[in-house]
């Protein structure tokens, strides 16, 4: 909170009018009678203002200022001085101190000092944040390639829930990069640092999914030699990725939404529970409320996942995407050959732009990849059963408003000579491809 403050003094009587003062006006106070107590308790990213005296046993306030510096330059320290110590305070405002006040002080002039320094601290954490918030932003992007609008709603939609601690359900086709959004909600929140884990439910056989999913004691059943960690301990303080969580067995549903409830399980074979932080990320291709109603999930497990939840469009919903996405994979397949990938023709992308891709990314990648070696796509048809030609029309002239906004850096005169377009016209082009000039400036 922004109207903390931390008052570092050996002398009680100091640290007692000091706090009935900040108190009286508001403010939230916190007192330590020695330096090292108040490192070894300030919190990380403190957003507050330190008080300081300068003499004091053991660590004194210059000491303590060094490491607070050393640790965030722009923590305002305020310093406390007797007489003789002025021109050392002075010296140590040049170091980085915010103030210093030389005893006997006012309460007034205490809290003018201090308002001051946390506007400074305030404007500051601001600041932090909204750069934090720009490379969080800029490193999804280079993550979750696309620029339809499906896709930045879904980056947005991403940034959003990565740091709320809530269960999320992916709905999405086969292959249209469900685990790679559950990464990114797991790499972009606050346990990134913690383990990731991914099962895929259709792939584990009913006989092993209770243990592979809570481990198992020492001859908990035939075969069980020694202890195992299931998945579900093993991704504790993470996240654990359930994918085709519609295939998983009734009777371990039930199990699992006592883990989710209550945050802890039992291994196989053993009586005691052990707790577990989860966050459940899970995914599915049907509709989990239909196949409820339909006798094979449990609602309320549904329901408990289903906190909130992301659609992943297909492939053929944001055909404006591809070129972008085959680039990408053609390039990633060039680099690991050591060739650069051919280039596309007129023909093979209105090829790519037309094609249904029942298979979504994973289809194109695997396309671009074939690309990269010089060999065909047998898979891709010139000719979609089902659009028209002028949802063709209208895909590849968004990719070409697309290029050439990012070719000139969201530049508009430069893009209206380049594709010989009036201001108003390409305006309106702009406006009905949810295009904007600012997403692609400095992207030359």
């Amino acid at each position: 909170m922004l109207n903390s403050v931390i008052v570092v003094d050996d002398e009680a009587s100091i640290r007692s009018a000091v706090e009935q003062w900040l108190s009286l006006s508001g403010f939230s106070v916190q007192l330590f009678a020695r330096a090292e107590e108040c490192l070894a308790h300030l919190p990380q990213h403190f957003p507050g203002v330190i008080i300081s005296d300068v003499r004091m046993p053991g660590m004194d306030g210059l000491q303590l200022l060094e490491r607070l510096q050393a640790d965030d330059p722009d923590l305002p320290v305020i310093l406390l001085t007797g007489h003789g110590d002025v021109p050392m305070a002075v010296e140590a405002m040049r170091s980085g101190a915010y103030d210093f006040l030389e005893k006997p002080f006012t309460p007034q002039h205490l809290l003018g000092s201090l308002r001051r320094a946390l506007e400074k601290r305030q404007l500051v954490l601001e600041n932090r944040r909204l750069h934090e918030q720009a490379d969080l932003k800029s490193r999804l992007e280079g993550t979750l390639l696309g620029m339809s609008q499906g896709l930045q709603q879904l980056r947005r939609q991403v940034l959003e829930l990565a740091s709320l601690p809530v269960n999320v359900l992916i709905r999405g086709e086969t292959g249209s990069g469900k685990e790679r959004v559950a990464r990114c909600l797991h790499d972009f929140g606050p346990r990134a640092g913690k383990p990731f884990v991914a099962l895929n439910c259709a792939a584990i056989p009913e006989s092993l999914f209770e243990a592979e999913l809570f481990g198992h004691e020492s001859g908990a059943f035939t075969g069980a030699q020694g202890k195992r960690i299931g998945k579900l301990e093993y991704a504790n303080g993470g996240t654990v990725f359930l994918d085709e969580i519609e295939s998983m067995p009734l009777a371990q549903q039930a199990k699992l939404l006592r883990v989710i409830q209550e945050q802890k399980l039992e291994r196989l074979g053993a009586n005691q529970s052990i707790s577990v932080d989860l966050r459940v990320i899970a995914a599915t291709k049907p509709d989990l409320l239909e196949e409820a109603r339909a006798g094979r999930f449990r609602e309320d497990l549904a329901y408990r996942l289903n906190v909130a939840e992301l659609r992943l469009a297909p492939l053929r919903e944001r055909r404006e995407d591809i070129p972008l996405l085959f680039e990408h994979f053609a390039r990633a397949a060039g680099e690991k050959l050591g060739r650069a990938a051919p280039l596309l023709s007129g023909v093979q992308l209105a090829q790519l732009l037309s094609h249904d891709w029942p298979g979504n990314v994973r289809e194109l990648a695997n396309a671009a990849e074939r690309h990269a070696l010089g060999l065909s796509s047998p898979n891709i048809e010139v000719a979609p059963a089902g659009q028209s030609l002028g949802e063709q029309m209208e895909a590849f002239e968004a990719q070409c408003l697309r290029a050439a906004l990012r070719q000139h850096g969201g530049e508009i005169k430069s893009v209206m000579e380049a594709l010989q377009l009036p201001r108003r016209t390409l305006n309106e082009k702009m406006q009905r491809h949810g295009l904007v000039r600012e997403d692609f400036v400095g992207r030359e």
